[in-house]
């Protein structure tokens, strides 16, 4: 990390790559918090959501909510609705971002982007993980096959529509194997409600 020139041209070192950047992590650096505000002040620094900056001419990932989103919840994973759209399984853009967090973490109540969360068990939430780079940021988000059993375990919250036509999108796409959804629908406990439209949809080919 940058350890020379003003606290300015160190923050701007930092940001240089179009990072999403903690204020903690400006602070570690020797970096005041009046120094970020200035550069907001500026125009130089854009403030995303309470301790989280970007350069003002960063280029935005069409995914960016969820890079802020990350960083506002670290042990998060993306989930539902959001990874769905994510690995590009559904036209519906959610007006929040999803994310599973364990059973004790805590839960944003507010701020931007907006974050709805779904509290999984241990052994749920570190099952197909994977982890994208969206502006700098590691991203976790479920993989297609666990995000697809995820979305009928919360057919209530999801619905169950968008939750098929996850399912027809993922094999249509071969983004999933019928034998991965259903390895993860046993797992979720919803073996038997995905094995009717696996069989259904797997039944011509």
């Amino acid at each position: 990390m940058p350890n020379a020139g003003t606290q300015r041209e160190q923050a701007l070192e930092i940001l240089k790559d179009g990072d999403i950047v903690r204020l903690s992590e400006f602070r570690a650096d020797g970096i005041t918090a009046a120094t970020i505000s200035r550069m907001v002040d500026h125009g130089e620094v854009v403030r995303l959501s309470r301790g989280l900056d970007q350069l003002a001419d960063a280029p935005l990932d069409a995914n960016h909510s969820l890079a802020e989103a990350a960083k506002r919840v670290p042990k998060g994973v993306v989930c539902l609705l959001s990874a769905l759209a994510f690995h590009g399984l559904t036209d519906q853009l959610p007006r929040a971002v999803w994310m599973a967090i364990g059973t004790k973490d805590w839960a944003p109540t507010s701020g931007t982007p907006p974050i709805e969360t779904v509290r999984f068990t241990d052994a749920l939430l570190t099952d197909d993980v994977i982890t994208e780079k969206i502006e700098g940021v590691p991203v976790k988000i479920f993989g297609v096959a666990k995000t697809i059993a995820d979305c009928f375990r919360h057919r209530r919250t999801v619905g169950q529509t968008i939750a098929l036509e996850g399912l027809q999108e993922a094999l249509r796409q071969r983004k999933a194997t019928p034998a991965a959804i259903a390895r993860h629908a046993e797992c979720g406990g919803v073996a038997n409600v995905i094995r009717p439209y696996l069989e259904a949809l797997t039944a011509n080919g």
